[in-house]
Formats: structure tokens, sequence, C-alpha cells
């Protein structure tokens, strides 16, 4: 490609609404154009990009036996209802109605439409296992849409999916697609850590995260530099020291504690209690992941922790959790958020509590549809890990302004159901090693891998038959990755303050060879030999052809990032050009009979 007929549109200033390394350089560099909010158009050197990431995307699908289809992106309601996943995805859905009211919504993703088509197809073992894959558009009604190509509405994503007769042979299947997911990204160039994480909406039995490390993350992870351990803070653990707690009274004595509101308001009370030494209660709405049935939870911790809304959700199968509104806690215990405690919790909660339709409880018309609502099923009391065995502790007493010491939590509160609901923090022991602590930091999600198991078959009846004439349930993977992110989170690991630092499997061109002086008609006839030979030799070229300064030509390489320059420039006169490799930032002078094999040895070290 010539510069001089090609479109890039680049940008001398950095736009104001890009708050991202990633966002501002695809707009600066004319990779990208916005067209609303988290939709945007590629342009040639974007799409360019998007391509090449796509083509490494194919090559390692295939190779593990992937078979690559292209289906609908508008999809009906019915197969959607009969996954469950219609009304669980919510806002989140684009959803449409055709001329003659038939409801249809734009694919977040496929799992229904290729179990729908498995289910018609695949009837006995020996037609498994299946690797099907598609490359095609996603749509997700975004609340926020932000960072560039990080958060869009309208994006690319390589979704996998696979089809076994058994559980091991999911595992087998799993193993294959995390191995062709390492090597994706290792050619792409991105540094990634694979984590622990939840399956959320998409369901399952397990799931692992790629994500590549950047303070342009919108994730925590937590990870072990010692052992390798990784998890994303929804699923991460920890290894805590053991606290030894004094005996303390036969049963809880309530106390006095006029003013006392928070977990640090209690430490510095005469009589309270450090912060450890308080159980934390904090009250939550959860919607059953099945029935769709609310009801309130009580979720207990140390006062020093924090809870992770994702780890409650998970360990109580719940769709979505959220916390309850002031007016619902004391509806439902009878005091205020700084005195709340488990202790004979269930004795005071009305048998007839409704949780609020919306959490606006200033709203009338909220206010009469809640006084409509059928009543919640039992509170449920969820304690976390930390707490077990722990005695002598001080709580709220559901009653304002008063406190409980000397809680024993086994013996005084007897927790329906113990999990891991705290967040990790930087500096806890390893709870893979003995000798590693862990390091939390933002990272972005560039891939996710999923154990469906039966979940989707089991609900759209795709059933297969097995060696012995069994009719079992297709057992099923699923596997994503996203196109935009990729490129993303290349830009956010490589780049500096000239411009993006592209790697070289996925940059837009292999090398650019740059004419610093058009007018010369020995470099300019240099250039043109250049740029016949490295096009010859099956390299991406593009020869800046342009009659502007060299320096703006030098800027404008380095926006863009292409890994190599070549300078046709003052050193012809001595029959050599100047080789800069972009990533190094280090020059080489190359004898012109010597260019297209130097290029192609470094091109090919990629």
């Amino acid at each position: 490609m010539r510069w001089s007929e090609y479109f890039i549109p680049t940008l001398r200033e950095v736009p104001a609404d890009a708050e991202v390394v990633s966002h501002r350089l695809l707009l600066r560099a004319g990779y990208i154009r916005q067209l609303g909010a988290g939709i945007y158009s590629f342009l040639p050197l974007g799409w360019r990009v998007a391509q090449r990431a796509m083509k490494i995307i194919r090559e390692e699908m295939d190779a593990i036996g992937g078979q690559e289809f292209f289906l609908p992106a508008l999809h009906p309601a019915e197969v959607w209802k009969e996954s469950g996943r219609w009304d669980v995805m919510g806002q989140t859905m684009f959803r449409l109605k055709d001329r003659k009211g038939a409801d249809l919504c734009l694919g977040m993703t496929h799992e229904e439409i290729f179990t729908a088509i498995a289910r018609h197809e695949i009837r006995s073992y020996k037609q498994l296992p299946q690797v099907w894959y598609q490359i095609q558009t996603k749509f997700r009604d975004e609340e926020r849409p932000k960072s560039g190509l990080m958060r869009l509405r309208q994006f690319i994503m390589k979704d996998a999916y696979t089809f076994d007769v058994d559980w091991e042979g999911l595992d087998r299947s799993f193993n294959h697609q995390r191995e062709a997911y390492k090597k994706i990204f290792d050619r792409c160039g991105i540094k990634y850590h694979i984590v622990e994480a939840s399956s959320g909406a998409m369901g399952g039995s397990e799931s692992s995260e790629f994500m590549a490390r950047t303070n342009a993350g919108e994730d925590f992870i937590a990870v072990c530099e010692n052992c390798g351990y990784a998890g994303n803070l929804e699923k991460a653990t920890s290894r805590l020291p053991v606290i030894e707690d004094e005996a303390g009274p036969e049963a809880p004595e309530e106390f006095p504690t006029p003013g006392v509101r928070t977990i640090e308001d209690l430490t510095t009370f005469p009589g309270g209690a450090s912060a450890d030494r308080q159980i934390k209660t904090l009250v939550y709405i959860a919607t059953d992941s099945l029935t769709q049935e609310t009801y309130p939870v009580l979720a207990l911790l140390r006062g020093d922790h924090q809870l992770h809304d994702t780890k409650l959700a998970d360990n109580i199968g719940a769709s979505q959790v959220r916390p309850a509104h002031p007016e619902e806690i004391r509806d439902l215990l009878g005091a205020s958020a700084g005195s709340l405690g488990a202790v004979k919790a269930k004795e005071k909660v009305k048998t007839n509590f409704r949780p609020l339709i919306s959490p606006d409880a200033t709203s009338p018309v909220v206010r009469k549809l809640k006084d409509l609502s059928r009543p919640t099923r039992e509170l449920l009391i969820v304690a976390d890990e930390s707490l077990r065995g722990r005695r002598n502790m001080t709580t709220g007493a559901n009653r304002d302004d008063h406190h409980l010491r000397g809680v024993n939590i086994e013996r005084d509160i007897k927790p329906d159901q113990w999990a891991d609901l705290r967040t990790v923090m930087p500096g806890e022991a390893c709870p893979n090693c003995d000798v590693g602590t862990l390091e939390v930091f933002k990272a972005m999600e560039i891939g996710h891998i999923f154990k469906l198991g039966t979940k989707y078959s089991d609900s759209m009846g795709a059933r297969v038959l097995t060696a012995d004439g069994k009719e079992v349930p297709v057992v099923m993977g699923s596997y994503g990755i996203g196109v935009e992110r990729i490129m993303s989170a290349a830009i956010e690991q490589n780049n500096d303050s000239d411009g993006i630092i592209w790697p070289r499997a996925i940059a837009p061109f292999d090398v650019i060879v740059t004419v610093t002086n058009t007018k010369d008609e020995a470099m300019r006839e240099a250039g043109e030999r250049l740029y016949r030979e490295l096009r010859g030799a099956g390299l991406d070229v593009l020869l800046d052809d342009r009659d502007e300064r060299a320096g703006v030509k030098f800027k404008d390489a380095d926006l863009i990032g292409v890994p190599l320059r070549i300078t046709v420039g003052k050193k012809m006169a001595g029959g050599a050009v100047e080789l800069f490799e972009r990533a190094a930032k280090k020059s080489e002078d190359v004898a012109l009979d010597d260019v297209v094999a130097r290029v192609q040895q470094l091109a090919l070290s990629r």
C-alpha cells in the first residue's frame, strides 16, 4: 500500500473523551472512529489488525479440529426461552419485535443456537466429539460503554462450542481449548494470566479467564508470583493466620452503643472490639437462579473483611444479589444498618417480609407494588469461612444503638451455610503454596472458557445414544475470545509516548518504507525498488511516498506502530538505508541489496 493513496486519518490532538491509552492511540493513529456510545467503525488500518488477529484465531481453532460456522445474529425469542435465559439476561439483551409482533433479540452469544443445531443433527456418540466455532458480531446493551474497544455494545467474538458424550470428554475438550488459547495469545504478543472465574449467566461447573494485565482493566486479579496461582477476585482465596479467641461468657451479653454506626466506630468505643473480632452483618436480597424467587440473605464476615457480591451469588445459587434498602433492613430485622446481627435473627424476621420491587423506596408506586408482592421464602444466613470456630465476638443486637459481646458464631448463630465470601487483599498468603503472597492488580478479560456441562442440552433436549444404547444429554463447553479486546490489550501493554508498538504478528503492516525526500529521484527509485522486492517476498509493506517533511513521516510511523521502518535518506549515497526496530528502538545500516533478507529475518522472528 502507498500512504499517499491509503486512508490513514491521524490526529495530532488527544481526543478529550478518550480515557485509556488504547482508546486514545486507536483514535489518534486512524484505526477507528466512534459512531455512537459503544459503537465504533474500523478504518482500514484497524480492520487489517482485526483480520490478522482473526487469522491467528482460525489457525489455532482449526489445529484442534475446529469447524467454522457462521450463524445468525438475529434470534427468535423462543430458543432463548427454552434455555431459560430470555428473562435472566434482562436489559443487557437488545430486544425487538418483527412486524407481526414476534419477539426477537440480537445475539449476545450463541449457546442456544449451536445447541439447537446439535439436538437435530447429533444422535449418536459416534458423531462425537464435535468442535464448532464462528467469528461473529455480537450485541450487548452495556449500561456504561467505555474505554474505546474494551466495553462495546457491538463487538466481534470468536465463540466456540464443544460437544462430548461424557464429562471425561469435556475435560479433554476444555484442555485442548485452553492450550489453543495460550497459543493464540502468545502469538498475538499479549502477556496474560489464566485465572479461576465465576461462570455467571453462562452457567456450568467451571470456568477460566485469560486476563491481560493493564491499569485500564475492569477487573482485579490475585496472583502468586512464587507458584503461579491466579484467580479473579470473584474466585480468589488466601490463607489467613489463625486467631485464638478467649472462651468468653456462656451466652451473649447486650450492651448499649449510642452513636455507633460503623465497624470503625465500634473499634474506638469503650468496651468495643477490634475489627477482626467483630461480625459484620450485611443484608442482601437474592434472586434464585432457577425459580426467580426473591429472598433475604444475611452475609456474615469479619469486621475487617469485605464481601464480594459475586461470591455470595455463586455460593447460594442466585442469578443476582443486591444490597437491601434501609427500609427493607428495618422491615426485616427491626434495626438500622449500624446495629445488625444474626443472633436470633430468624426469630425477629417477619414471615410476610416483602422486598421492594425497586430500591427506590421514595416512590409511592414502588411502595404499592411492594404491598402487593408475595412474601419471600425464609431468611438465609451465610457465614464466611474466616468466622468458622470464632468465639467471644461482637456483633449488632438488632436493636438500634445496642450490640452483643461474647458471641460464639456456631453456638449462637448456627449459619445455614459456610462459604468463601470475602475479597482477598494484597499481601495475604497464597492458598496454593507455603511461601508466596498475593499481588492484586488490574487486568482485562481477553478470553473466557466454560465447562457448561448439560445446562443447555438438558433444557433444550440435545441428547445422544451412548455405546450401550442409553440416551444421555450432550456435555458441552463454551469458549470465547474478544477480537477488539486483543487489540486493546496489545496496545495497553505495548506503547510509549510516541504511539503504538504493535506485536509483529498482528501489526497492520510488517514494514514501512519511508522516503525522506520524494523529490530526490535516487531516493524515490530506491523506495519503489524496496517496495516491490519486499512485497515480492510475501511481506505486507506500507510505502510512505507522501510529499511531507521527514519529521512528520517519522512521527506518523511511530504513531501507527509498524514494527519495522526502513528509512531511505542521505545514507543512500553510500548504498545503504536505515532499518529501525520500533519496539527495541534500535537502528542499523543495511546495504540496499541485503534489506529484504534482513527484514525477512526480523519479521519471521515474531
